[in-house]
Parts: structure tokens; C-alpha cells; sequence
């Protein structure tokens, strides 16, 4: 007779493995967080924020290619890799897309862009002897083409999404770390402590979410952090209202009572026993979370109160293009639109996913 030896762990990551929507969202997600640490590795513009400008060649469309003159300037930067593959890197040269230009021994006669079949200005480079004037000029490539600013928007996507998808990470962990607690105490204890701590949650949940965020972050400020704050210190109320439910069900059982018996702390009893046979829900309530906190950003942003210029984020370059809907460049919201969508997507999918695999009734 042959004996099972798979744990219940086991059987979950196998039927997990058997949804193939959940299994391509758990890629597509780890896709986007692998870009969203080395978004600068990948970004053709790799400055901070990919804050390039080019006004002259604002609003081009995808594929747009043009002649770049690199002009030395006077600051030095002393970055070392580390910080430039992280946090970009620290603009030392002046870009000056080019309409034409010749080459006279040391010296380049350029005319800048323009737009509109206008001519742009004349003007004329000199650089040191032993340089070759070549070196300074470069094609470049917009694939997605280039926002209002003329700055790379590939570059600029790439960059926006670790933005969303940090935010995601952080909120989720505040709300973890606040709605565990109050959840476990509210639903073990109960009494007063759990009438207490549930007239905090009503309130808490009773206020608009969007609200109570704008609320936050104008206290706090604008910012970075800021919003990653805010919008955890909105989601807790969700978790605490599923652990306390769990814990209440899940404390009148045998091994909790065992447990007592033996004569174990209540710390103990919520930790080593309860917590962990209660946290299918919660794993499943977090990806919904996740999802929740992308969208709350982007909106934040796009109200102006989110990640602040230069920083690049979804939300924001949405509010920056979204009257290009009717003048003819639609792309310029609709690929940030789409990015934030696939997102969101890809962790409900494994939320719903998860939630099938944990289910111990199949």
C-alpha cells in the first residue's frame, strides 16, 4: 500500500501549477519586478527619472529616429556603477537633436531641430584637437516615441513601473503588519478589546479610501514614501476584518484548546497555531491588495498629490497626455493605461488562482 507523503503545501503548489492563468501572471509579475529594480539597465534613457528633454522633438511618434549632438559641460559627476544601475545616471552633456550637419576638421556646423518643416538654428561646435568630431554625434531610436517634453516614453514606462509596483509591495506589508495585529487580538480576546478595535475598523471603513489617502498624504506631504504610507495605512482594515473572522472560527477548535491545555501563552497560541492555518485568506486578500494600491497610486498621481516631477510614474504621465486622446497621439495615455491594466490583471488572476489552490473543501 503505497503512502502520500505530499504535504498539504505540495498539493497547493501542484494544483497552483495547473491554472495556467495564474502560473502566467506569477511570470508576467516577476517580468515587471525584474524591470522595476533595473529599469535603468534596460532604459535607452538611462538619467535619472529618464528626465532627457528634447522640446524640439516633443510628441513624436513611435519609431522616430534622429541625429543627437552630445555636448560636454563643465559638471563631473563621480557615480559609481552601483549608483547609476539603481538610481540612474547624473546628466554630465547637453543633447541637441540635429535637422542637419557637417564636419570641417575640428569643427561641427549644425542646424537644430524643428518641427512643423521649419529651420532650426544655425550654430557652430569646436572641440579639442585628437577628438573625433564623430563620437558626438549618435543615432538614436524613440521606440514608443517621445512625450510632451520630448523625452524617451519607453524609457519613461520602464521607469514609471517601479513606481506601481513597489507601492504594491509596501502597502501590502503596512496592512499586513497593522490588520494582522488588530485582526488577532479583536477576534482572540474579544470582549471590549474586540468592540474597540472594531468601532476603529467601521470608522476607518466608512471613510472613502481615496479620501482618507489625500487626507494622509497632504498631512504627511508630498512625496515618494508619502504615498506608499498612506495608501498602507488605508488597507489594513481589510485584513484585520478577514483575521479576525478566521481567528474567531479557528479559536473554538480542538488544537486550540489543546494548546491551552498544555498550558501555552496566548502569544504563542496566536502565532505558532493560529496564525498559520489561517493564512490562505490572507495570501489570497493580499494580491487583491496589491492590485488596489497600483490603482490608488495612479489615481493619486494623477490628482497631482503622487509621485512629484521629475519622477516618472504611470499615473502621472496619464494626467500629463490624457487631452492627446483627441489630438491625434492617443498612445501617449493608452500605453501607460495598458501597463497599469496588465498589472493589475496579472494579480488578480493569482489572487484568484491562489484562492483555488488554497481551498481545502476541493
Amino acid at each position: 500500500m503505497s503512502k502520500n507523503t505530499n504535504s498539504l503545501t505540495q498539493l497547493a503548489l501542484q494544483k497552483f501549477k495547473k491554472n495556467f492563468w495564474g502560473v502566467l501572471s506569477f511570470w508576467f509579475i516577476i517580468l515587471v519586478g525584474l524591470v522595476a529594480v533595473f529599469a535603468y539597465v534596460f532604459a535607452p534613457d538611462n538619467s535619472q527619472y529618464a528626465n532627457q528633454m528634447h522640446v524640439s522633438i516633443h510628441s513624436k511618434s513611435p519609431g522616430f529616429e534622429v541625429e543627437i549632438l552630445s555636448l560636454p559641460s563643465q559638471i563631473k559627476s563621480d557615480q559609481n556603477s552601483f549608483n547609476k544601475m539603481f538610481f540612474g545616471k547624473i546628466n554630465t552633456v547637453t543633447e541637441v537633436p540635429l535637422q542637419e550637419y557637417n564636419i570641417n576638421n575640428q569643427t561641427i556646423n549644425y542646424i537644430e531641430y524643428a518641427s512643423d518643416g521649419l529651420k532650426g538654428i544655425e550654430k557652430t561646435y569646436t572641440i579639442e584637437e585628437g577628438k573625433n568630431p564623430e563620437s558626438l554625434i549618435t543615432n538614436k531610436t524613440f521606440y514608443l516615441g517621445t512625450d510632451k517634453y520630448g523625452r524617451d516614453l519607453l524609457s519613461r514606462v520602464l521607469v514609471g513601473a517601479r513606481i506601481s509596483f513597489f507601492i504594491g509591495f509596501v502597502a501590502v506589508f503596512i496592512s499586513l503588519i497593522i490588520g494582522v495585529f488588530m485582526g488577532s487580538v479583536a477576534g482572540y480576546f474579544g470582549g471590549k478589546i474586540d468592540a474597540i478595535i472594531m468601532w476603529v475598523i467601521n470608522v476607518t471603513w466608512s471613510i472613502p479610501t481615496l479620501l482618507l489617502v489625500i487626507a494622509i498624504t497632504l498631512a504627511l506631504g508630498k512625496g515618494f514614501w508619502q504615498v506608499f504610507i498612506a495608501v498602507g495605512l488605508t488597507m489594513w482594515v481589510e485584513v484585520a476584518r478577514v483575521v479576525r473572522g478566521q481567528i474567531i472560527s479557528a479559536k473554538q477548535l480542538q488544537y486550540v484548546t489543546a494548546a491551552r491545555a498544555l498550558g501555552f501563552g496566548d502569544f504563542r497560541i496566536i502565532t505558532k497555531h493560529i496564525l498559520p492555518n489561517i493564512m490562505a485568506p490572507v495570501i489570497v486578500i493580499c494580491a487583491a491588495n496589491f492590485a488596489a494600491a497600483i490603482l490608488i497610486e495612479s489615481g493619486l498621481s494623477f490628482l497631482g498629490i503622487g509621485a512629484q516631477p521629475p519622477m516618472a510614474s504611470w499615473g502621472a504621465m496619464i494626467k500629463d497626455h490624457y487631452n492627446y486622446i483627441i489630438l491625434g497621439k492617443p498612445y501617449l495615455a493608452i500605453i501607460p493605461g495598458l501597463c497599469i491594466m496588465f498589472l493589475v490583471m496579472a494579480f488578480m488572476l493569482i489572487g484568484n488562482a491562489l484562492r483555488d489552490a488554497l481551498d481545502v473543501k476541493s
